[in-house]
C-alpha cells in the first residue's frame, strides 16, 4: 500500500506532511510532519486489532486516510503554529 504526501500553508509556513503503512513488523500507520526538513512529530496508529479480518487492507487505507486528513485539519486550525518562526506568524504583507 502506498503513502499519501501533502504540503499544508499555515501562515508563512509550509509544513509537509507523509503518512505510510509500516508493514506488517509494526503494524502502524504513521504520519510524520515536517517544516523546513525538520521532522516536528510523529502520530501512530495501531491496527493490529484488526489483523485476521477480510477487510484488512480496506481498514488500513481508511486509517490511513482519516489519519492524514486530520493532521491537515489541524495544521489548518494552528495546532502547530508553536513551531512557527516570528516572521511566518505575521504572514506575508503584515507588519511588526
Amino acid at each position: 500500500m502506498s503513502g499519501i504526501n501533502s504540503e499544508a500553508k499555515y501562515k508563512g509556513a509550509v509544513f509537509h506532511v507523509q503518512t505510510q503503512d509500516l508493514g506488517a513488523p509494526g503494524r502502524l500507520v504513521e504520519t510524520l510532519i515536517y517544516k523546513s526538513g525538520k521532522l516536528l512529530t510523529s502520530r501512530r496508529t495501531s491496527y493490529a486489532s484488526f489483523l485476521g479480518s477480510p477487510e484488512l487492507q480496506e481498514k488500513i487505507r481508511q486509517i490511513l486516510e482519516e489519519q492524514h486528513s486530520a493532521i491537515l485539519k489541524e495544521i489548518a486550525a494552528g495546532k502547530f503554529e508553536h513551531y512557527l518562526t516570528a516572521e511566518e506568524k505575521l504572514g506575508p504583507g503584515d507588519q511588526a
